[in-house]
């Protein structure tokens, strides 16, 4: 059984019980009964609740005359955003800050809890990093739908020439779900390495080799999180891109 951090401890204490009977109803057993809860989702779960306390108390702080320090910093994020999807979609593609920045945000956070002793990175589990990638895929298709309308995006994705159509359409489908595989274990594999560098060569050199890793984890962490945005902006720029 993995060591539980202080927050996951106190999930299942909460809620453990209902969390362990409701994955028995639904023939998905955990594998320890007094901890459903595993580490990584509750991570994320306390990032969520960060990013919404922090949503709640910027709120009624914002000022146009006098904006504070987390204002300037968030509208940094947004306009950071912004930049990359004007780059790729064009102005058009505003609609689209608010979910590239959200997930910015959460994989940055998530990526950076493992630099706080005691706990890990919930990117460096896949069921996260998947469940991201999900949500990914659901939404460019999404928007592809919605902007060519479902017949319309279906020979968007078979290509120009309808005598290949047989062809491309099974190609894009696959595309699509190497995409979202791809853009998963990106995140994973670096996050799961990282954290797996640091427990092997912290104890070796105590002072230099953890101030190295420490700076490694915090580039990865965002280097890893602008891919994580670039990417789906990429993807929903093909998907409602029109034909010539």
């Amino acid at each position: 059984m993995e060591h539980s951090f202080w927050f996951a401890t106190l999930l299942n204490k909460l809620l453990g019980t209902a969390v362990a009977a409701l994955l028995v109803k639904l023939h998905l057993p955990p594998a320890d009964a007094a901890h459903p809860i595993p580490n990584y989702l509750a991570g994320e779960i306390l990032v969520i609740i960060i990013i919404i306390v922090g949503a709640l108390i910027l709120r009624p702080r914002l000022s146009v005359s006098a904006p504070g320090k987390f204002q300037l910093m968030m509208e940094w994020v947004v306009e950071f955003c912004r930049s990359m999807v004007d780059d790729v979609i064009g102005p058009s593609g505003r609609q689209y800050v608010g979910l590239i920045g959200t997930l910015g945000i959460l994989i940055v956070l998530c990526n950076l809890m493992g630099l706080i002793p005691g706990m890990e990175s919930p990117t460096a589990h896949g069921g996260l990093t998947l469940g991201c990638a999900i949500v990914v895929f659901i939404h460019y298709n999404h928007q592809g739908i919605r902007h060519h309308g479902f017949a319309g995006y279906v020979k968007h994705l078979s290509g120009p020439l309808l005598a290949i159509a047989w062809l491309m359409l099974p190609l894009e489908i696959f595309s699509g779900l190497f995409r979202m595989l791809s853009l998963s274990v990106r995140l994973w594999a670096n996050m799961m390495v990282g954290g797996l560098l640091e427990g092997i060569f912290t104890p070796l050199i105590p002072l230099l080799i953890p101030a190295l890793l420490m700076a490694l984890h915090i580039f990865e962490s965002l280097l890893q999180a602008y891919i994580f945005m670039v990417l789906p902006v990429v993807y929903i720029s093909l998907a409602v891109t029109e034909e010539h």
